[in-house]
């Protein structure tokens, strides 16, 4: 493999291209509009324009994307994250050119890219599913029977995609039928395919990952788990490895059960197999991402790994590089997911210019970013900047290091979610381990308690730059006064 495309933008192709640079593989960028003068596009080695803006005349442009391999003699496709990464068909059509899908095979996207179809794949393998059906439901009357019986609350779930489309709570008989016509009617419009099914609810549900690789000869190992519990919007804004209530013996479980839904499908490469933890420390599986995950530096920093290299190793043919006797845990890792968002106004997009962006740097500070200052974030894709992550030798020190970190972050011109991971770290619930994915709902709901939290910390903050300000005065004041400087100008 001497040439790789990478079918993405933003943070995953910088990260990809830094790996192509180290094993010495010439990489090819793609960009719309929008990206024009992006880093990712300049950071490769050759670069090619898909079309406009919108990812619909861009990065989904498939047979574009080939034929750009074609003509460049690309061997291989990372499709990083989004976009074409779990689409049975582009890995098809990469296949039948002669060109290298850095994933998975198309069959085992599909089986594991259906909801129902991947419960009905692992239930021979021992692995616990959450109550429920696992057929699609149309018959809204059949339907409030089957939840009836499973008892509320319960989930409607779309079978195809994720990211919380199509997904509806109820938690009483009467509001069934208004919430399955939502669900279905979101999981049409976002993925084509009306179809749910229901399981039952897990009441404080914890959100807990486990990291898979497989080759080619049938080897799989597990790179342990990814804590994933505080979310907003049924997606994840703080993620760290390990957990912090994971026993070794839950943690072998959990990976052993991972394995067998790799063999279940025949699988092929990096994937990530997700459960849910229940209240008793029981888990469930929920689905699995045939692909690289956005939180996958945690992972790395742990173990010490590139998983971007296994990914390409495996894609060569070659078996997997370490056994799973040979990996190890090493420390604990936190990842902020750095959004352009109001956190205070639900989440919403807050897309305009960085005006000012520095990044924190140091010993074990690591930001995975796509933007430079003075860069527009383009309203027509995901409003994440950057990723933050931290490594320390425990978590209280990763917790520590973390909250240093977002105080040396420096960005205006937008809103960002870097408050809110600071709201989290220093929260009771976070730095005890005692939460769930309910953590927005029960402790960031109430606009009144929040931004007195906040503003208890900028009070701090300005506290202690006072502080400092009285004793540099004191120190030079002499001086100041010698040259006819008023304070007032030097503090300002």
């Amino acid at each position: 493999m001497k040439k790789v495309l990478i079918a993405n933008r933003g943070e995953i192709a910088r990260r990809v291209i830094r790996t192509l640079k180290a094993m010495d593989i010439k990489s090819v960028a793609v960009y719309s509009d929008a990206d024009r003068n992006a880093p990712h596009v300049l950071e490769a080695d050759e670069a090619v324009y898909l079309g406009g803006s919108p990812a619909a005349e861009s990065y989904l442009k498939m047979d574009l994307i080939i034929d750009y391999c074609k003509k460049l003699g690309v061997d291989g496709v990372h499709p990083g994250y989004g976009f074409l990464s779990e689409n049975a068909e582009f890995a098809r059509k990469l296949k039948a050119n002669g060109i290298t899908l850095i994933g998975p095979s198309p069959e085992s996207m599909e089986i594991m890219g259906d909801k129902l179809s991947a419960k009905q794949a692992v239930k021979g393998y021992g692995v616990p599913l959450v109550p429920g059906v696992d057929e699609a439901i149309t018959d809204v009357e059949k339907a409030i029977k089957i939840a009836n019986e499973i008892g509320y609350p319960i989930l409607i779930k779309a079978s195809a995609g994720g990211g919380g489309k199509g997904m509806r709570l109820v938690e009483r008989s009467e509001d069934f039928k208004e919430q399955m016509r939502l669900a279905q009617s979101e999981a049409r419009s976002s993925f084509g395919n009306d179809a749910v099914f229901i399981e039952k609810f897990v009441t404080k549900p914890r959100h807990i990952e486990i990291q898979v690789f497989a080759d080619r000869s049938g080897n799989a190992v597990y790179l342990f788990e990814r804590e994933c519990s505080v979310q907003r919007r049924y997606q994840k804004v703080i993620e760290e490895a390990p957990s912090a209530i994971l026993t070794p013996e839950l943690r072998k479980k959990m990976g052993e059960a991972a394995v067998a839904v790799c063999k279940a499908c025949n699988y092929e490469g990096a994937g990530t197999v997700e459960f849910m933890l229940d209240g008793n420390m029981d888990f469930f599986f929920l689905e699995m991402n045939t692909r690289l995950q956005v939180e996958h530096p945690v992972t790395e920093e742990i173990t010490g790994l590139d998983l971007v290299e296994w990914q390409i190793r495996v894609a060569r043919g070659e078996n997997l590089p370490l056994n799973q006797e040979e990996l190890k845990i090493n420390g604990h890792a936190i990842e902020i997911r750095v959004y352009a968002e109001d956190t205070l106004n639900g989440f919403t997009p807050d897309i305009g210019n960085l005006k000012r962006y520095r990044v924190p740097s140091g010993r074990a500070v690591r930001v995975d970013d796509a933007f430079v200052e003075g860069m527009d974030i383009p309203i027509f894709y995901d409003p994440m900047i950057a990723k933050l992550c931290v490594w320390g030798k425990d978590r209280k020190s990763a917790i520590s290091r973390a909250i240093k970190a977002i105080d040396e972050y420096q960005i205006s011109g937008v809103k960002t979610s870097l408050d809110f991971g600071k709201f989290v770290l220093k929260h009771d619930a976070f730095r005890s381990g005692d939460f769930d994915t309910n953590f927005v709902k029960n402790y960031f709901s109430d606009p009144k308690v929040v931004n007195t939290a906040m503003e208890d910390e900028k009070d701090a903050l300005q506290y202690g730059i006072d502080q400092i300000w009285e004793g540099v005065l004191k120190q030079h004041e002499k001086e100041f006064r010698s040259r006819n400087i008023e304070s007032s100008w030097v503090k300002a």
